[in-house]
C-alpha cells in the first residue's frame, strides 16, 4: 500500500513540475530534474517495474526535452539583454 502511495506521489510531483515548467515558473527546470532523479532512484529500489517503469522511461524523455527547451529559452533571453 505504501509503495502505491509513493508511486502516485512521484507521478503527481513530476506532472506538477512539468506544468510549472510549461508556465515558465522560475526554478521549475531544477525541480523537474530532481523529481525525475527521485524516480530513477526509486527504480533501484524495485518499485518501477512493468507499467511504472514504462511510464518513467516515456515521461523522462518528454521532461528532458522540456528542460532543454526552457534552458535554451532562458539563455536566449539572457543574451538579448
Amino acid at each position: 500500500m505504501q509503495a502505491r502511495r509513493g508511486k502516485r506521489k512521484l507521478k503527481d510531483e513530476v506532472y506538477r513540475q512539468m506544468f510549472r515548467l510549461e508556465e515558465g515558473r522560475p526554478g521549475a527546470e531544477l525541480s523537474l530534474a530532481l523529481a525525475l532523479l527521485r524516480g530513477w532512484v526509486a527504480t533501484e529500489s524495485g518499485w518501477a517495474h512493468g507499467d511504472d517503469g514504462d511510464w518513467l522511461r516515456k515521461i523522462s524523455s518528454i521532461c528532458l526535452q522540456m528542460i532543454d527547451a526552457a534552458t535554451k529559452a532562458a539563455a536566449t533571453t539572457a543574451c538579448s539583454r
